[in-house]
């Protein structure tokens, strides 16, 4: 919610303004995240006249220390969700880092690819707070991604499909 949204956000920072239109999705249930969002393209536009973005919620997948049974649901719930949502945005890149959000999102742009609607390359970042091992988003991600980049050299002895670039956040 605020973590994975300030690590988003300075990662963004380095884009050129060739990034345009951005599509923020973020969970309905996130109350953080739309001012840090707002502020950032604010400044943003300072620098970019023409910067675009756009805000998106879809429902959570998960809660912390929701049970794995009803989660299931709940981001199936979620995937049903975003699906139109992907539909109607049809991404060429989507950039990650961890949120439980991330799941549905990506798995949405997954489907319309193999649909052949449109493919989307997914870029996941895992938060720099993941140091030893992957975060649940990571770990169902490591499959799906295109790119998938760790902040930490020990992740990536780990997991041989990571990309180590150093810590980027």
């Amino acid at each position: 919610t605020g973590g994975h949204t300030t690590e988003i956000l300075r990662l963004l920072s380095c884009l050129s303004e060739s990034y345009s239109p951005r599509h923020y999705v973020f969970a309905d249930s996130d109350k953080m995240s739309e001012a840090k969002i707002l502020a950032f393209e604010q400044k943003r536009a300072e620098k970019f006249s023409k910067s675009q973005f756009t805000l998106d919620r879809i429902p959570r997948s998960r809660e912390v220390r929701q049970s794995w049974t009803s989660s299931v649901v709940t981001t199936l719930y979620s995937i049903l969700y975003s699906l139109p949502l992907i539909y109607k945005l049809k991404p060429d890149l989507i950039l990650c880092n961890g949120p439980g959000t991330c799941v549905p999102v990506c798995l949405s742009a997954l489907l319309l690819g193999l649909l052949g609607i449109k493919r989307a390359i997914i870029v996941y970042v895992e938060s720099i707070c993941r140091v030893e091992t992957l975060s649940l988003s990571g770990k169902i991600l490591y499959y799906f991604s295109d790119y998938f980049i760790v902040q930490w050299p020990d992740l990536k002895e780990k997991y041989s499909k990571s990309v180590y670039l150093g810590r980027m956040v």
